[in-house]
C-alpha cells in the first residue's frame, strides 16, 4: 500500500490546477459515491486529481488509486480501503474500475461498510451499472464525461474564460452572442483546427504525436476494452476493425445491414449487438428515428463516427459535409435529444429542426416548418433563423 501513497503524492505533485474544464463543477462532489465514465482521453484522470489538489493536502485523508496496477493482481480492493479508512481516510479516487474483475461488489461493499467515506471512481464508457453483479444503480450518481467541446477548445488556445450557452438562449439570441464572441476572439481562425486536434485534451501534450496516440487508443478499444466488457474473443476483434472501415469511409453512413453484412462478414444478430459496443466505446455515434419503435434499437438511421478528430484518423479524405454533420451532432448530444428527420439532418429535442451546411445553403428543406434552422458553416456571425455552425460548441 506504502507503495500506492507514494506514487499517489508523485502525481499529486506534478497535477497543475491552472487550466481545469468546467465539468469539474457540474459534479455534486458532495455525494458520498459518485462514479464518473467517459472514453479514454477526455481527461478523467487528471479531472480527479485537480478535483484532489484543489480540495486537500496529500496526508492520510485523501488517496488516488488506479485499477490498473500490478498490486490489485494479487490484493483485494477492499481490502486496500479498509485499511486506509481504518487509519483516517475520508476520500479515496478509484481510477479505471473497469480493469478490476470484481469492482461493482467491491465498491456496493465499501459503500455499504465504510459509511464516512467519500468514493469516486471512473471507468470506461462501456460500463452500464444496471449490468453489474451489485446494485450499484441506486448507490452510484453517475456522469458521463465528454471530450473538449469548441468553446473548451477556445479557452485553452487563448486563455480566455467563454461563457457555456443554453440551446434556447443560442436559437433566441445567437446574434448578440456571436458579436460578444467574436469582439474577443476571431472563432473561425480556431474552427478547423479544433475539428482536426481539438476534442482529446492531451492534444496539448504533443500535437506531433496526436493522431498516432489517436490511433493506439482506437486499437485498444477495438483489441481490450470490448473484448473484455462483452466477452468477445480477441481473435474476433478483426470483425470490429473491418466494421468501424467500412463505416469510417462512408459516414455518415446510411446502413443496408445485410449489405453490410456480407461485407465484413459478420452475422445480423452479431452485427446489431457490435454497433452498440462502439457507440457505447464513443467510437460510433447511432442516429435514430423518434418513436420508431423498439426494432429502431436495431438499425439506427444513420452511423457517424463519434467526433470530427477520429474522422481525420479513419479516413485518408475527410468530407466537409460529414464534418460539419458530426461537429452538429457530437456537440449536441451531450445535452440533448438528437434524433433523424425525414425532412432535415437533425430533429433535437422532439421540438427543433436543423439543416447543416455550408454558407450557400438555403430554406429550401425548412421553409414550411415552424421551429426550424439553418446552421452554417463559414460564417462568423448569422441572422434570423440562420446560425453559424461553430457556436454550438458553446453548449457545454
Amino acid at each position: 500500500m506504502q507503495n500506492l501513497i507514494q506514487l499517489f503524492y508523485e502525481k499529486y505533485a506534478v497535477t497543475q490546477t491552472v487550466t481545469t474544464r468546467n465539468f469539474i463543477t457540474a459534479i455534486d462532489w458532495s455525494n458520498r459515491l459518485i462514479g464518473i465514465k467517459g472514453s479514454r482521453g477526455v481527461g478523467k484522470t487528471t479531472l480527479l486529481l485537480q478535483y484532489i489538489k484543489r480540495n486537500f493536502k496529500p496526508d492520510a485523508t485523501v488517496l488516488y488509486i488506479s485499477l490498473d496496477h500490478f498490486y490489485f493482481l494479487e490484493n483485494r480492493l477492499y481490502d486496500l480501503v479498509d485499511e486506509f479508512y481504518k487509519k483516517g481516510g475520508v476520500f479515496i479516487a478509484i481510477d479505471e474500475v473497469h480493469k478490476y474483475p470484481n469492482w461493482a461488489i467491491e465498491l456496493k461493499n465499501i459503500y455499504d461498510n465504510m459509511p464516512d467515506l467519500r468514493i469516486v471512481f471512473t471507468g470506461s464508457s462501456l460500463l452500464h451499472l444496471n449490468q453489474s453483479k451489485a446494485d450499484l444503480s441506486r448507490r452510484a450518481v453517475m456522469y458521463t464525461m465528454p471530450g473538449l467541446s469548441f468553446r473548451e477548445f477556445l479557452e485553452f488556445e487563448t486563455q480566455t474564460s467563454l461563457p457555456v450557452y443554453k440551446l434556447n438562449e443560442i436559437l433566441e439570441n445567437h446574434v448578440q452572442i456571436a458579436v460578444d464572441i467574436k469582439a474577443g476572439i476571431k472563432p473561425l481562425q480556431f474552427f478547423e483546427s479544433y475539428l482536426r486536434y481539438g476534442y482529446y485534451p492531451y492534444y496539448l501534450e504533443n500535437k506531433e504525436a496526436y493522431y498516432k496516440k489517436i490511433q493506439e487508443t482506437i486499437m485498444t478499444i477495438l483489441e481490450v476494452d470490448i473484448p473484455q466488457y462483452a466477452n468477445i474473443s480477441p481473435s474476433n476483434s478483426i470483425y470490429l476493425k473491418k466494421l468501424m472501415a467500412v463505416i469510417s469511409n462512408a459516414t455518415p453512413f446510411k446502413p443496408n445491414m445485410n449489405a453490410l453484412s456480407s461485407r465484413t462478414g459478420i452475422s445480423l444478430n452479431t452485427m446489431k449487438n457490435y454497433l452498440k459496443l462502439l457507440s457505447d466505446a464513443a467510437l460510433l455515434q447511432l442516429l435514430y428515428v423518434e418513436n420508431k419503435g423498439i426494432n429502431s434499437l436495431n438499425k439506427p438511421e444513420k452511423i457517424f463516427i463519434d467526433n470530427t478528430n477520429l474522422m481525420h484518423v479513419l479516413s485518408a479524405t475527410t468530407n466537409i459535409g460529414n464534418s460539419r454533420e458530426t461537429f452538429f451532432f457530437n456537440q449536441l448530444r451531450f445535452k440533448h435529444t438528437v434524433h433523424a428527420s425525414k425532412t432535415t439532418d437533425f430533429y433535437i429535442d422532439r421540438h427543433y429542426s436543423f439543416e447543416i451546411g455550408g454558407k450557400n445553403k438555403t430554406f429550401r428543406q425548412i421553409k414550411d416548418l415552424q421551429t426550424a434552422f439553418l446552421v452554417k458553416d463559414n460564417i462568423e456571425i448569422g441572422s434570423a433563423k440562420i446560425i453559424p455552425l461553430w457556436l454550438f460548441g458553446f453548449l457545454y
